[in-house]
């Protein structure tokens, strides 16, 4: 998706909100656009977040099976990174609650 309300993230494989002003500034047009692409980027976060735990699972079966320290630890260092990226999509998720608190009041 490329327009100029949204950045793709390449670490977290979505688009995520890249706005320039604070959200008050928008027009309600601008306002409902963005809300309406959010929801569609935000719908494809479950299915990321377990396209990264089923790489985790795999890593860690590797790690089961792995003897050579320096790569074991290698291992867990993918593990950690993207269990990271699992709490960051987690967390923008959550991004839409706040959202629509704001609309709201």
């Amino acid at each position: 998706m490329g327009n100029r309300y949204f950045r793709t993230d390449s670490r977290l494989g979505i688009p995520l909100p890249s706005l320039d002003r604070r959200w008050e500034e928008y027009e309600a047009g601008e306002q409902l656009f963005i809300i309406e692409q959010w929801e569609l980027i935000r719908g494809r976060i479950p299915d990321l977040v377990k396209a990264f735990e089923d790489r985790i699972r795999d890593k860690q079966e590797m790690l089961q099976d792995e003897d050579d320290f320096s790569h074991s630890c290698i291992l867990n260092s993918e593990i950690a990174e993207l269990a990271s990226r699992i709490n960051d999509l987690h967390i923008w998720y959550r991004v839409n609650q706040e959202i629509e608190l704001r609309r709201h009041s």
